[in-house]
């Protein structure tokens, strides 16, 4: 599976928003250091299924959490 760019910025910046290290990550997440780096560093963007769902779960969780912790912040689209 492909990480789009989109998915590689919102990991990055949600995981400065936390101040997590590679290493904080990878221990969080369940994905390789190297694998991290790769993705981060080296514009790895081919990941098999079982990263690309690891990484998007977590993503997702945290987006979660923090929409849960402030409700206020949801941008709605009100067409």
């Amino acid at each position: 599976m492909k990480l789009t760019e989109d998915q590689v910025i919102a990991i990055k910046r949600k995981r400065g928003e936390l101040d997590l290290s590679i290493t904080d990550l990878a221990n969080t997440t369940g994905v390789s250091k190297w694998t991290l780096i790769d993705i981060f560093k080296h514009n790895h963007r081919n990941v098999n299924s079982i990263t690309f769902k690891k990484l998007n779960d977590w993503l997702i969780n945290e987006y979660e959490l923090a929409t849960a912790a402030h409700p206020s912040k949801v941008v709605t689209n009100n067409n």
